[in-house]
């Protein structure tokens, strides 16, 4: 299977070095720009930005 070249609003991803699984809420324009995610710290959503090469899309198998 080739390597995802892009994440769709709405699917969940991770930082490739571990944290919180992440919702995409926004898609950059540019492949190169940033992705804007959102996340529950506890009760606060809390939300960043992050590089393409710096996440990792979570499957169902790795729940």
């Amino acid at each position: 299977m080739a390597a995802k070249s892009n994440f769709n609003i709405g699917e969940i991803v991770q930082l490739k070095s571990g944290g919180p699984e992440m919702t995409v809420q926004v898609v950059p324009e540019k492949p190169t720009g940033l992705y804007k995610c959102q996340w529950f710290a506890g009760k606060k959503l809390e939300a960043g930005l992050f590089p393409f090469d710096s996440l990792k899309l979570v499957t169902q198998e790795a729940k």
